[in-house]
């Protein structure tokens, strides 16, 4: 008779320790099997060289690794679609419970409703935790319990919670003798599924007390190292929110926590709202007459719009799957008031190069430059891309870095007029929301 186990699903929580849905399940009675599915719903649609399968594959082998050597045991790694998985692994084994971290989500939400309805018509009970967040879903709402959606109340409700609530670690380290003693579980290649290793790697991060103490000073400045790196490990789970949260709060720096509250802020929008995927969150932006010309789109993307903070940051962002959070709103801004291209067509570009793609926050920022979401800055606002290298810039070291045929006659003429394109925009918004 096959052995009876639980599961511990692995998604965004690639880590051993301070991990909530791997503690439940390593406190139960049976023993765990520790599972991850390289789902082909997801990896069908990307390029074969994309970083961030490379980053969990990497990240997968040193758990798988860590496990063998110091429990007998392993993880399970699958590719195809979790239903077709969870169909084997209960043919496989006697599968009593799963455990899992949740996902907010809409494809991961409708995803795991499967799964558990699945599970269900097979007597197997699935549990899910908050694991990937503070708060979640409804914890951070209006007295009436309707979802904030300007950020300042939400933020100022979200610390007073904060006040009250104890982060606490979950010790997952020692109970991994629970585990399922078999260290020859599954495994496979990124050439299994199609996938050869990336060249763009995921920088570390960093936590350290002086870029916390110092974030605000070097943060707007995109030539100085002084951002963290966090987004893709708080992104797949390889560091807790919990040890990010705890470290903020230590070194009392305001403007990191509240960068850290405005990821929550995206999530439970795009929780509550989650037609915001396709739709403008403001619904007579979606009125707009984009002019989505092609021919500039490709200018844009590859970084020869001939404004070089722009084109620095689209360059930047194309060899290493980074952007400076600063060009980023800059470049946003410049797609849609500049050239008048829809804001879901920048989003989409930046879904498939950033290594720290988190959609809530793409999707939540995007609009934001355009205009149409939630707390978003007023569509006529529209940055000048020439006085912003004063500001974030100023000896055009950022420029130079990335662009190097800067100051010469090889470099680009700028595509569009700035006042030119300025009023273009404002006509073009103004019709759209006052009609």
């Amino acid at each position: 008779m096959s052995q009876q186990v639980n599961i511990f699903w692995f998604r965004r929580d690639l880590r051993l320790d301070d991990n909530t849905g791997f503690l439940a399940a390593l406190k139960d009675d049976l023993p765990v099997l520790p599972v991850f599915i390289f789902d082909t719903e997801i990896l069908d649609k990307l390029p074969e060289d994309d970083a961030r399968v490379s980053f969990i594959f990497d990240n997968l082998q040193k758990m798988r690794s860590q496990l063998q050597d110091e429990h007998g045991s392993s993880i399970a790694i699958y590719y195809g679609t979790p239903f077709k998985i969870f169909k084997n692994l209960i043919q496989e084994f006697k599968v009593n419970k799963v455990f899992t971290n949740r996902d907010y989500e809409p494809y991961a939400k409708d995803r795991d409703t499967g799964i558990k309805e699945f599970l269900g018509k097979n007597n197997i009970e699935f549990y899910d935790f908050k694991d990937q967040v503070i708060f979640e879903k409804n914890e951070v709402v209006k007295q009436d319990g309707d979802p904030y959606v300007v950020y300042t109340p939400y933020k100022n409700t979200w610390k007073q919670k904060f006040k009250n609530t104890e982060l606490s670690f979950s010790h997952t380290k020692r109970y991994l003798h629970k585990l399922l003693q078999n260290s020859r579980l599954p495994n496979l290649s990124l050439s299994d599924m199609g996938f050869k290793k990336s060249q763009v790697k995921v920088p570390d991060f960093q936590l350290t007390k002086g870029l916390i103490k110092d974030y605000e000073k070097t943060r707007d400045y995109p030539a100085q190292e002084g951002t963290s790196h966090l987004g893709p490990h708080l992104r797949f789970g390889t560091v807790s929110i919990r040890e990010v949260v705890r470290e903020a709060d230590k070194f009392h720096n305001k403007t990191f926590l509240e960068e850290l509250i405005w990821r929550e802020f995206f999530m439970q929008i795009l929780y509550h709202f989650p037609e915001t995927v396709t739709d403008a969150f403001k619904k007579k932006y979606d009125r707009i007459n984009w002019r989505n010309n092609e021919e500039e789109f490709e200018r844009w993307k590859e970084g020869k719009t001939g404004y070089p903070l722009v084109d620095a940051g689209m360059r930047q962002l194309n060899k290493t799957g980074f952007m400076h959070n600063r060009i980023r709103m800059l470049v946003g801004s410049f797609l849609c008031k500049h050239l008048l291209i829809d804001w879901r067509w920048g989003e989409a570009y930046f879904a498939e190069k950033l290594l720290d793609y988190e959609m809530s926050s793409n999707i939540g920022n995007w609009q934001w430059v355009a205009g149409s979401g939630v707390d978003a800055a007023p569509y006529f606002r529209i940055f000048n891309p020439t006085t912003q290298i004063e500001k974030f810039d100023k000896d055009k070291e950022y420029i130079k870095k990335w662009v190097k045929e800067y100051g010469t006659d090889k470099y680009p003429e700028p595509m569009v007029d700035h006042k030119e394109a300025r009023e273009r925009a404002l006509k073009t918004y103004k019709k759209a929301v006052s009609s």
